[in-house]
């Protein structure tokens, strides 16, 4: 076999590889963008008990054909504090389940014969046409995954074709088999082959795929085959680690617990390897693709029904495996708590997190908003520069979160997804823009409040009392507004608006007020124009925070 020989092999086989991890990337995010709300809810609901969790799993994987999209969209909702670690663990084991119908739809469509070459897919894709022409995005979305089916057998055959006959190539045939003559040494070279093959490739099915045509073809034994699936579960553990790499403790825990799961089952199977073999070989005689494919299943099966019973124990392994002190010193680090700043796999399925980061953001514009009564109670220059400190950080705080969450919602958007997610991530834009300039807000009215103290400009009693009251307004007013992120699908417009009028009407009021105490004379220059800039910034911070809950139902008009 000569040098261009070998690169030819090895073009052709890398082209069918990429038409096949493309299928599966197509076929998958048309699923998710057909179910991706109500993966979301079921997540959210279904995972009151170890049975549902796993259930759950198991039905979303099989449902969006992707394991790693389930396992991170997982890491996330842990992280968001949507899913307790241990329901997070019970999808997860769900989740490995679930991912074993990739094998059954390779092993029956992909390999299984049939009357001409590209027959079956050509029928599956030509069935989609109808689905693609149609105005709703949920009928183009099947369109696209019908599509994405037809692709991954086509990327079947491809790579069926781009397999070289071995008995072509006697030298390759020899290495392989001296690879795998070495006994229990050769099954943990293959488990680990299996691992960093899912590593590079980021995708357990194409892995899968590739295992499952080696020995459709004789390249190898089931028991190396076997072997490579092992490995192949501990490799895809690795998308949801690197997902968490930029989570908080509970999404880092989640991740390390599908670490810790699948390496103690594949333990487990190789402790009881020969029987394991035995038995599957009892139930298909045959070596071929079924044989691996049952093997694929009853693994994990096996996995979940044993390990499920010893939930705490995992949780009790990945909470010392990532302890509460990295977390402490993570603490004052501005970082987002419900957003993982790694990879965007899963479009459709993120904005659950980007809701929750919201509403934190939300809390932190309330706790900002606190500090500006001790403004009114410092007994010295030096007290009033330490809260107005305290607010300019919160203020940096709320420009690194809205900088943030916008970096992610575009990330999300740059996916494949469909036309309700798009005016979700619009609508999330527009509550982030509208929160940061709250915060801008606020620090503007610090930075004047500072300036009337150096200044030494003295309000009478009747302008603390109506700035007190117009405080008071605007607080209410972010309270509603917070109250509506929180219950985001069924917000209570009536009352923001309603807070907003109030505040509207104190504006005019004291307006009205100002303008005729500067015609008499009762206050000066310099203090009423402090005067009016505060209650003016007041009503502007307002009409920011009615802004938010206008974002969240667009049906909703300021007045």
């Amino acid at each position: 076999m000569n040098v261009t020989t070998i690169l030819l092999i090895i073009i052709n086989f890398a082209g069918a590889l990429a038409v096949f991890l493309f299928a599966m990337k197509m076929m998958s995010e048309g699923l998710q963008k057909v179910a991706g709300s109500k993966m979301r809810a079921v997540l959210g609901k279904m995972t009151g008990s170890p049975l549902s969790g796993i259930l759950t799993g198991t039905a979303v994987t099989a449902a969006i054909q992707s394991s790693s999209a389930t396992t991170v969209m997982v890491v996330s909702f842990v992280n968001a504090g949507l899913l307790s670690l241990g329901g997070a663990i019970a999808v997860i084991m769900g989740a490995n389940i679930g991912t074993t119908v990739t094998a059954w739809i390779i092993t029956l469509l992909g390999l299984g014969g049939s009357s001409g070459y590209f027959d079956l897919p050509l029928l599956i894709a030509a069935s989609s046409l109808a689905f693609l022409f149609m105005k709703r995005d949920k009928m183009r979305s099947v369109g696209q995954t019908v599509i994405g089916l037809a692709l991954v057998l086509v990327g079947m055959r491809l790579l069926k074709g781009a397999m070289p006959n071995l008995e072509q190539y006697p030298a390759l045939l020899q290495s392989l088999a001296s690879l795998g003559g070495h006994g229990f040494w050769s099954v943990l070279l293959f488990v680990a082959i299996g691992a960093v093959l899912t590593c590079i490739l980021q995708s357990s099915s194409a892995t899968m795929a590739i295992t499952l045509l080696m020995l459709y073809n004789g390249w190898i034994e089931l028991d190396v085959g076997i072997a490579l699936v092992m490995g192949e579960n501990i490799g895809t553990t690795v998308t949801a680690n690197i997902a968490a790499t930029m989570a908080g403790i509970a999404g880092k825990r989640a991740a390390r617990a599908h670490l810790v799961f699948n390496v103690i089952g594949v333990t487990l199977s190789l402790i009881l390897f020969r029987p394991i073999l035995s038995v599957v070989q009892t139930v298909i005689p045959s070596d071929g693709p079924m044989a691996l494919s049952l093997f694929h299943t009853m693994f994990n099966v096996m996995n979940v029904g044993v390990q499920s019973w010893f939930i705490p124990q995992i949780e009790w392994i990945v909470t010392h495996l990532v302890p509460e002190k990295k977390a402490e010193k993570e603490s004052d680090d501005y970082r987002l708590t419900y957003i993982s700043r790694g990879p965007v796999d899963t479009a459709e399925l993120n904005l659950q997190s980007a809701k929750k980061e919201l509403q934190l953001f939300s809390k932190q514009v309330l706790r900002m908003y606190a500090l500006l009564p001790e403004l009114r109670k410092v007994k010295n220059a030096k007290e009033m520069d330490a809260v107005v400190k305290r607010i300019a950080q919160y203020e940096q705080l709320t420009d690194r979160m809205d900088m943030e969450i916008n970096k992610f919602l575009v990330a999300v958007g740059g996916g494949s997804i469909s036309g309700h997610g798009s005016e979700r991530i619009s609508t999330m834009l527009r509550i982030s823009d509208n929160l940061e300039s709250i915060g801008d807000s606020i620090y503007q009215i610090a930075l004047t409040r500072k300036i009337k103290y150096s200044d030494a400009v003295h309000f009478n009693e009747s302008q603390n009392t109506n700035l007190a009251e117009m405080s008071a307004l605007v607080e209410n007013a972010l309270l509603v507004m917070d109250g509506n992120l929180v219950n985001y699908d069924h917000a209570d417009i009536r009352a923001a608006e309603d807070a907003e009028r109030e505040v509207n009407a104190c504006r005019d009021r004291l307006r009205e007020e100002h303008l005729d105490a500067i015609k008499h004379n009762r206050y000066g220059y310099e203090v009423g124009n402090v005067y009016n800039s505060l209650y003016a910034q007041y009503e502007k911070l307002a009409d920011f925070v009615i802004n938010v809950s206008e974002s969240i139902d667009p049906s909703f008009k300021k007045h």
